[in-house]
């Protein structure tokens, strides 16, 4: 049983980086304006939120249907709105990982998008042991 890394398992990772490099060198300007530029917006289940956020999740826009009145349950309403950002936040991220697709890992992507750098430590090493 070998104690090292699989040699051309190591080698076609690094192939593969070396090929994904020159397409991101390339493309990599218009892609990073693209993902500048996505926004989601998203809808609460009853319709009465409506957010819309930017590829980071930062909010750009909420918008409260004025039947929220109707049922005066702030901590409900703070919750869905929390919701509706997460979801839209989500959606936003993806998008941004669906832009990089041919030229990035989306997995490697999804890791380092939300900071998991156990993850993406992991996803590395099964691909350099050719296990990805």
């Amino acid at each position: 049983m070998p104690v090292g890394p699989d040699l051309d398992a190591f080698r076609e990772y690094s192939a593969g980086l070396q090929v994904k490099l020159h397409h991101l060198m390339d493309q990599g300007p218009e892609l990073a304006r693209q993902a500048r530029a996505v926004q989601v917006t998203e809808t609460s289940p009853d319709g009465l939120v409506s957010v819309t956020v930017g590829a980071r999740g930062d909010l750009v826009r909420l918008d409260l249907d004025p039947r929220i009145y109707r049922r005066p349950d702030s901590r409900t309403l703070a919750d869905t709105i929390t919701e509706t950002v997460h979801r839209a936040t989500a959606a936003a991220q993806e998008q941004v990982v669906q832009t990089f697709a041919g030229v990035a890992d989306a997995d490697q992507l999804r890791a380092t998008i939300s900071g998991d750098d156990d993850a993406l430590t992991e996803i590395v090493t099964d691909q350099m042991h050719g296990r990805r």
